[in-house]
């Protein structure tokens, strides 16, 4: 069996809903649903909470959590990730969203066992979206993928342009990252790259560097919190559970 670990990056300067990590959705904060969700799954050896944010740090704490306060200079979650697992050892390391409040076993266990295949380096989720406003959405991210399930590229545009396939189905990325080791580790030692500085997307960096993301797709469509409509929405679909 396949050791991982589960880390989630959590930031307090979120630019559309400062404090993101502290607001409650009920009787919890958003970081503590997340945790006990990945808890509950029962997948990992070990799940921290990786911050810069002293608040945050004493908000795990209270719920006792294990959570990790890293240095402040990093430029994306997988870079404050790496800096976690740099001293942890494990087949696989997991890049958990802190804003996926619904994230579950489910959703999670495919992505570990993608690891089964010693030629996977790197994985994430995508789903498919058929909404053309979805699909226009700058902030719902697409990828494509090549014949084997290996993304191509991530975009905030409707990739492909759809000229006359009215049947093409558009894939839309979650936001949850698996590593190995040695790739996570040279994630961070790379600099960012155009493509990813351009997007604002992370992942770009890896593939602009030749490191190949398998794309597992799932029928957990993401649910990330982002604005004040998203705290209501997830506050009425846990009512409604």
């Amino acid at each position: 069996m396949l050791s991982s670990v589960a880390i989630i990056p959590s930031r307090f300067a979120s630019t559309r809903l400062p404090g993101k990590p502290l607001r409650k959705i009920r009787d919890k904060t958003l970081i503590h649903h997340i945790y006990d969700n990945v808890i509950k799954t029962r997948l990992f050896d070990i799940v921290v909470v990786a911050t810069d944010d002293e608040r945050i740090a004493n908000e795990v704490k209270t719920f006792h959590g294990t959570v990790f306060v890293s240095e402040k200079i990093h430029s994306s979650g997988t870079d404050r990730i790496a800096e976690v697992a740099a001293s942890m050892d494990a087949d696989v390391f997991i890049n958990v969203q802190g804003d996926e409040v619904f994230i579950n076993k489910h959703t999670l266990e495919p992505l570990i066992n993608s690891f089964e295949n010693e030629n996977v380096h790197v994985a994430t989720l995508a789903h498919e979206i058929v909404d053309i406003e979805e699909v226009q959405n700058p902030n719902r991210i697409k990828v494509i993928c090549d014949i084997n399930g290996y993304a191509l590229y991530f975009s905030r545009s409707a990739i492909p342009y759809n000229r006359r396939n009215k049947s093409y189905s558009y894939l839309g990325h979650i936001g949850v990252y698996a590593f190995r080791k040695n790739a996570l580790m040279r994630f961070a030692q790379l600099p960012q790259s155009n493509l990813e500085k351009t997007e604002k997307l992370e992942q770009l960096r890896l593939l602009e560097n030749g490191i190949p993301i398998k794309v597992i797709v799932t029928d957990y469509s993401g649910f990330g919190i982002d604005t004040e409509e998203d705290i209501k929405e997830a506050e009425l679909m846990m009512r409604n559970m």
